[in-house]
């Protein structure tokens, strides 16, 4: 019988390609069970679905707003996806978590790929793996915004770069497919998010040529044609959203977003100088075991130009995101990378007994926060069917850090890696199908079915539309009922009644818009109520759904809601 021949069976482009694959399976979970999340993911999701419905591809709105925060290359990836996989009238969120976690895939294959030229084809193909399964990465995957894909291009830029700076080290002459890689990653990120990748790369850059003491590397980038490179792939956008905004985009993206960013926490989303740092055990995750030791690796191996590279494109990154007011967990996720293969690179050696003990140590911290955040999820908002979701999450949580902490005790760090990254891609599926039965948070999933069992939803046609709606104004309820969803007031809600169109009217808003509903003499047939906890506001709704009343009756008294409340 054979043995197992690992670097035959990943050399050349069998490497990247398997760490790619096992991204898909880590992020394809995600992408299949969870709801359409509030708010960023459904307001992308709803923004790329009027670019398909009016046909303008420029001006990026939702609803009637605006939305000029981000440059419009992940809104024409999510649109060609819905195009080749869906309608944009089935409103179901999957076809536009595409480019995301084909964002996810194209990171963990550059992270193989240029580990193999750093540091060798295992090195690579193991900072892959631990790249595409790691809990932040494969949970952005799985959802309809930026960051996935800015990882990814990112990532192909640094890459490319890390070729093209290894050649240059030998002596050789960086050949022009990488060179055209580093370009086109780069100009791909520009499109997605703006400065923020270029930003990591430029820092990278900066910082490796003050450590070495030479630019002269920086003059075999390609500068003459991939500069216009760059600019063909964002100026003809760059010109028409001018145009067509009247310079609107560039003061809102720029002094509306980036600016408040930088001079401090903006929507309320603060942190401090450090936070990345004890994010990072919970965010690394199943690889949290190899973290002190991708730290030692880095400090003692600094002198290898392989290894100078990663620091190079880890710390400065890593730095300008913790210094930055403004912190969400995502941020430093194009620094993963080189973290990524610190991390293989120190299964190469013997890893010391400080940095073995301490990774076990991490992994059991991370799994316990993971475990005490699934079972506190299913205590408040749980359901019977979430149980089983949940023990598989529990279960191979603990297992991802206990077996792969013991084999790393045991010396034994390959094993212990290859044990917790397949334990915690388990995890991470299970972990998915957990919060998709937390049906408190899932709301307005809730209050589509509703108005689909009662013949009210605008897409059914057998009621005149728009719904009329208060109090839970989330993206996610816009995306499941169009563009024309009326977010408005008791007063809103009533009109839309005597108008014959559906109302869902909130709780505290229930006596006022009784008032208004008697002034204007009309009386609605509430047909269910639909209970739960609004994430992103921090509140409990209680809806009810009121149908209008028929065209040829006469106005009838008030019915009691319904009894059939969902939880």
């Amino acid at each position: 019988m054979k043995s197992f021949d690992l670097d035959r069976r990943i050399a050349g482009w069998r490497g990247p390609l398997l760490a790619a694959l096992l991204t898909l399976v880590a992020g394809l979970p995600g992408l299949l069970l969870l709801p359409p999340l509030d708010r960023d993911e459904s307001r992308f999701a709803q923004a790329t679905v009027q670019m398909l419905e009016s046909g303008d591809y420029v001006d990026i709105r939702f609803q009637d707003e605006p939305r000029w925060k981000k440059p419009v290359g992940i809104y024409w990836l999510q649109a060609a996806a819905v195009a080749l996989t869906s309608d944009p009238e089935d409103r179901e969120i999957a076809p536009y978590r595409i480019p995301s976690l084909l964002g996810a895939m194209l990171a963990a294959w550059a992270v193989a790929w240029a580990g193999s030229a750093l540091l060798g084809a295992r090195v690579g193909f193991f900072g892959g793996a631990i790249m595409g399964a790691t809990f932040l990465l494969s949970t952005e995957a799985g959802i309809a915004k930026t960051d996935a894909m800015l990882c990814g291009a990112t990532t192909l830029a640094m890459a490319a770069l890390a070729r093209i700076y290894m050649a240059t080290r030998a002596g050789e002459r960086p050949i022009r497919p990488h060179k055209l890689l580093f370009w086109l990653g780069l100009g791909l990120s520009i499109l997605i998010k703006g400065p923020i990748g270029l930003l990591v790369v430029a820092l990278a850059i900066l910082a490796l040529s003050i450590w070495d003491r030479d630019v002269r590397w920086l003059g075999r980038l390609g500068w003459g044609w991939g500069l216009p490179l760059v600019a063909l792939m964002v100026g003809p956008w760059a010109i028409a959203i001018t145009i067509a905004t009247d310079g609107g985009f560039w003061r809102e993206a720029i002094g509306g977003d980036l600016a408040p960013k930088i001079a401090g926490a903006h929507e309320s989303h603060s942190g401090f100088p450090g936070m990345y740092v004890l994010l990072a055990p919970l965010l690394f995750f199943p690889s949290t075991l190899l973290l002190p030791a991708a730290v030692a690796t880095g400090w003692s191996r600094r002198a290898e130009p392989a290894i100078r590279f990663l620091v190079c494109w880890l710390v400065p990154g890593w730095l300008m995101f913790e210094l930055a007011p403004t912190k969400l967990w995502h941020y430093t996720l194009p620094t993963f990378g080189a973290l990524a293969l610190l991390a293989a690179a120190a299964l190469a050696r013997p890893i010391g007994k400080v940095s073995r003990i301490t990774g076990a140590a991490l992994a059991v911290f991370a799994a316990v926060l993971i475990c005490g955040i699934t079972v506190y999820g299913l205590t408040v908002y749980g359901t019977s069917t979430a149980q089983t979701w949940a023990a598989l999450t529990v279960g191979s949580t603990l297992a991802a850090a206990a077996v792969g902490g013991f084999l790393l005790l045991n010396r034994a760090p390959v094993a212990a890696l290859v044990a917790s990254l397949a334990f915690g891609i388990v995890a991470h599926a299970a972990l998915s199908g957990t919060i998709r039965q937390l049906r408190p948070l899932a709301i307005a999933p809730r209050l589509e079915k509703t108005l689909e069992a009662a013949d009210l939803h605008p897409r059914q046609g057998r009621t005149p539309g728009p719904v009329a709606i208060t109090g839970f104004h989330e993206p996610s309820f816009v995306f499941l009922t169009g563009r024309d969803t009326d977010l408005t007031d008791a007063q809103g809600a009533a009109d839309a009644l005597a108008e014959g169109r559906p109302a869902i009217v909130e709780g505290r808003d229930a006596d006022a818009f009784r008032a208004a509903a008697g002034r204007l003499g009309v009386a609605g047939r509430a047909v269910g109520v639909v209970r739960g906890y609004n994430y992103s506001a921090g509140d409990e709704v209680s809806l009810t759904v009121y149908a209008p009343p028929p065209r040829t009756a006469e106005p009838a008294t008030q019915a009691a809601p319904a009894t059939a409340a969902t939880r």
